[in-house]
C-alpha cells in the first residue's frame, strides 16, 4: 500500500467503527459515529498543518502560543460526507465548506457532477475531501479532478471505510493527496458496494433507502 495511504490504527476508531458498521445502529447514532470518527482523522490527518506564533494574555502573564496558520477547506461530496463536515467544522469554526455534488450512476458506475459551488479563485491553502465511503474512488477522483483545475495544490482525502479498488485508483490517478481512513474492507460487490462494507452511508446518515 502507497505511503500515502493512513489507515488509522486508534482504538477509539476501530471501537466506534464497530459500532458504525452495525445494521442495528439507528440513524441518531450513526450520525453521532460518523462524527465522531471524522473528528478522530481530521485529528490525524492535519499533524502537519503550518502554525504561526501568537501571545496571549493568561490571567497571569503573557504566553507563547500558536495558531494554525494554514487555511482549509473541506469539500464533503454531496450528500454522504456532510455530516464528516459537520463534525470538522466544530473543531476548527474557522475553515471554509464548499460543497460538491456528486453521484455515482448505478447503471455505469461512473460520476456526475450536479454542484459545484467553489468560488472563482482558490482561497484555501489545504483541500480536505471528506466522503464516507471510498468504494469504486471514481467520485473522489472526480472531486480531486475539480479541486486541481480549479487550482488547488495541495489536496487530502479523509473517508471511513474504503474498498482495495477505490484506494488503488485514487493513489493511482493522484499519487500526491494523502488518504486517510478509518478502514480498508475485503472488496466491491457486483453493484458497487463495499464488502463488508456497512451499506448506504447516506441513508443510514439520513433515515432514506
Amino acid at each position: 500500500m502507497s505511503s500515502m495511504v493512513h489507515v488509522s490504527q486508534h482504538p477509539l476508531v476501530q471501537h466506534k467503527l464497530a459500532l458504525l458498521r452495525s445494521q442495528v445502529t439507528e440513524p441518531k447514532k450513526f450520525r453521532e459515529l460518523v462524527r465522531e470518527i471524522a473528528q478522530l482523522l481530521f485529528y490525524e490527518a492535519t499533524q502537519d498543518l503550518a502554525l504561526a506564533p501568537l501571545t496571549v494574555e493568561t490571567p497571569l502573564a503573557p504566553c507563547q502560543g500558536y495558531e494554525v496558520a494554514d487555511r482549509i477547506g473541506i469539500i464533503p461530496i454531496l450528500r454522504a460526507g456532510l455530516g464528516m463536515a459537520e463534525a470538522i467544522i466544530t473543531i476548527l469554526p474557522t475553515a471554509h465548506v464548499w460543497h460538491l455534488g456528486l453521484y455515482r450512476d448505478h447503471e455505469t458506475l461512473q460520476p456526475v457532477t450536479y454542484y459545484n459551488k467553489l468560488p472563482k479563485e482558490p482561497d484555501i491553502d489545504l483541500s480536505l475531501v471528506v466522503d464516507p465511503m471510498l468504494a469504486t474512488g471514481g467520485s473522489a477522483v472526480a472531486a480531486v479532478d475539480i479541486l486541481k483545475r480549479w487550482g488547488a495544490r495541495r489536496i487530502k482525502f479523509l473517508g471511513l471505510i474504503a474498498a482495495p479498488e477505490g484506494v488503488e485508483l485514487l493513489s493511482r490517478t493522484h499519487p500526491d493527496v494523502a488518504i486517510h481512513l478509518a478502514a480498508v474492507d475485503s472488496h466491491l460487490n457486483e453493484l458497487g458496494y463495499i464488502v463488508p462494507g456497512l451499506g448506504d452511508a447516506g441513508d443510514r446518515q439520513f433515515g432514506t433507502g
